[in-house]
């Protein structure tokens, strides 16, 4: 009999403990959860070289007669580039065959030209003409092709 009232004691006291202690609703949950930083990634990429000229479709180089001869022609633009990277400018000139003589290119400023980072850079290009031969072409004839330029770049 006395273990039946000792055990009946325990199960009031410990219904009482429950009832006191009331219930966690989910909804109510007593803490709070916050994000914390456990790494960080870093992100990287390979740059490349970039080089442009601009409104290269609108460039020409109109030959005019020197001054001081009837068979010599000279003629310049100015033509803008921009890159991220030194570079050397070159140019070649090569004729048509519209008129025979002696072609040549020449770049202001020649050599290495230090850009980086990407700015503009006024480079000067001029094509000369000298003993030229015109014998054949019909006069009064405007803006014939006698040659071509092309400008090469490649990093310094």
């Amino acid at each position: 009999m006395l273990k039946r009232s000792i055990f009946a004691v325990a199960v009031v006291a410990l219904l009482a403990v429950g009832v006191q202690a009331g219930e966690i609703k989910t909804h109510e949950w007593p803490c709070q959860f916050v994000s914390l930083e456990i790494t960080s990634i870093p992100v990287v990429m390979d740059i490349g070289y970039y080089v442009r000229i601009k409104d290269q479709d609108k460039l020409k180089i109109k030959l005019a007669q020197k001054s001081n001869s009837i068979h010599s022609f000279e003629g310049c633009t100015d033509m803008v580039v921009e890159s991220n990277f030194a570079l050397v400018l070159s140019a070649s000139i090569s004729k048509t065959g519209a008129v025979a003589g002696d072609y040549g290119v020449s770049l202001d400023p020649s050599g290495t030209i230090n850009t980086p980072p990407v700015k503009s850079t006024v480079v000067h290009v001029c094509a000369t003409l000298d003993n030229a031969d015109l014998t054949g072409q019909p006069a009064g004839t405007k803006d014939v092709q006698v040659a071509t330029v092309k400008i090469k770049v490649k990093p310094a």
